[in-house]
């Protein structure tokens, strides 16, 4: 069941950002009296789900069909909307303008007034960003609405009295220790944890100052890769708040915890002749045996009552894990978890400002995608899908949706043809010098964006299927 509620959420999130997308693109076109032929949500190789059209004043429409009527080839001056079966994006196919449909017989006609090539070049410039601005106003929009609607949780580590989960590779480099609490960050107090960890990974960050567990202060230096530093050392988040009690929730398949013999439900009570109080502790006493074999002590529930102390030897992999995640029965610090209402003005400054911080946080990822483990890491429509939660929780379905909003614009804005961008560099280059790319440029620039598009959706859709065998989702 959970993967059909993913997956509802993940449809209603794309049918929606699409078709916003795309009247990006119309309304502008509309505007300057271009022509749009065809209005699509999600594609339609081969045939459509739906059609619909104006023909000479009448409303005609069709279910699932090859191609359109007869009747309404000889009118061409309104608009066909339609549903397509391949939920893969969407398109507006504006008269006079080389598009995926690689339509070039009407290209090698005279140009007509209505046709987009026959528009200047700041008109054409406009109905390309359309799309894109609509995405990226649309996620500040919801970002704004969800603040107002729901306020802001928070984590604050200035009511942390037990000090924050440090991950053990930053123990091991900086110095920093579970236990110490955070003062400041490059000067200034941090209120949200969750931005503290943004902070570290994806923004510049120089210096931490702390209160360790003996009242002493520190002020920590950072370096400047420290994002790519934990990335590569998979030593994300960077920070957590203590949690104790901690359970064995799951064992991920093939895991070296899976071949120790963990179960779901054992609690983890000393890891050689470390004795567990915290996860973090766990984390430490695993991270500092790397690539070397553990001894577990757990206690395993036999009974409502009553568990058994059960003797495990497993061994830990490179980053510090064998393979398992936890489930928290009580946290440290909960008076630390928090959450701020504003009001409608302010909503529109926190959106807005979260929304920007969204996009920079995003752009800054990118520098992880060209390392190894990161061009593993990209995911297909499952990835996709494991944003949002198993349960249907509107708050959560509108933080990915703006989430998705502002990433499809950045990625609509890419200079690869077949986007956005693609079109938008050749605009730019005609407004700089006064000439119009060649057309065959243009279309061999088109098949080689739709060529790399394809190439990139098989490779992270790939990955998505290689997880799932192996048992990552």
């Amino acid at each position: 069941m959970d993967i059909w509620i993913k997956a509802a959420q993940l449809f209603l999130s794309l049918a929606i950002l699409v078709t916003l997308h795309e009247l990006g693109h119309f309304i502008p076109a509309k505007l300057f009296k271009t022509r749009i032929e065809k209005f699509y949500l999600f594609f339609n190789p081969w045939f459509s789900l739906f059609r619909y059209k104006r023909v000479k004043g009448k409303k005609k429409y069709v279910w699932f069909t090859k191609e359109s009527p007869e009747a309404w080839k000889d009118d061409e001056s309104t608009t066909e909307w339609g549903l397509g079966w391949l939920p893969l994006g969407g398109y507006v196919k504006i008269a006079g303008m080389i598009d995926e449909s690689m339509d070039k017989e009407q290209l090698e006609k005279p140009a007509e007034p209505w046709e987009f090539r026959s528009k200047p070049a700041w008109q054409r410039l406009i109905i390309m960003i359309g799309g894109v601005t609509v995405n990226l106003l649309l996620g500040f929009f919801i970002y704004t609405m969800v603040i107002f609607a729901w306020g802001r949780v928070q984590i604050n580590p200035q009511k942390m009295d037990h000090g924050v989960s440090v991950h053990p590779y930053i123990t091991e480099k900086y110095g920093l220790e579970s236990g110490d609490q955070i003062i400041e960050v490059d000067g200034k107090t941090i209120t949200n944890l969750d931005e503290l960890n943004k902070i570290i990974m994806l923004r510049d960050l120089t210096s931490i100052k702390v209160k360790h567990s003996d009242n002493g202060l520190e002020s920590i230096d950072i370096p400047e890769n420290i994002g790519l530093e934990l990335f590569q050392n998979n030593a994300f988040p960077a920070f957590g708040m203590r949690t104790s009690s901690s359970y064995v929730e799951e064992v991920q398949p093939g895991s070296n915890a899976e071949s120790a013999g963990l179960l779901s439900k054992d609690q983890i009570i000393k890891i050689d002749e470390k004795s567990i109080t915290y996860f973090d502790d766990i984390q430490e006493a695993l991270y500092t045996k790397k690539d070397q074999n553990v001894r577990l002590t757990v206690l395993r529930p036999t009974s409502e009552a009553v568990s058994d102390t059960i003797i495990l030897d497993a061994k830990v992999n490179e980053f510090g894990t064998i393979g398992f995640s936890v489930g928290i029965s009580a946290v440290e610090d909960s008076s630390a978890v928090e959450t701020v209402s504003y009001s409608f003005l302010n909503s529109i400054t926190e959106g807005t400002q979260y929304g920007l911080n969204t996009l920079g946080d995003y752009v800054s990822q990118f520098k992880f995608i060209f390392t190894k483990k990161g061009a593993g890491s990209i995911g297909g429509f499952a990835t996709i899908g494991n944003l949002f939660p198993p349960v249907w929780d509107w708050q959560a379905f509108w933080m990915q949706t703006a989430l998705l909003s502002i990433i499809l614009a950045f990625m609509n804005i890419l200079p690869i043809p077949a986007l956005d961008g693609g079109h938008v560099i050749f605009l730019i280059y005609e407004m700089i010098t006064g000439k119009e790319a060649p057309q065959r440029v243009l279309e061999i620039a088109q098949y080689i964006g739709i060529f790399l598009l394809l190439g990139l959706m098989i490779y992270a859709n790939g990955n998505d299927l290689i997880r799932w065998i192996n048992g990552g989702f």
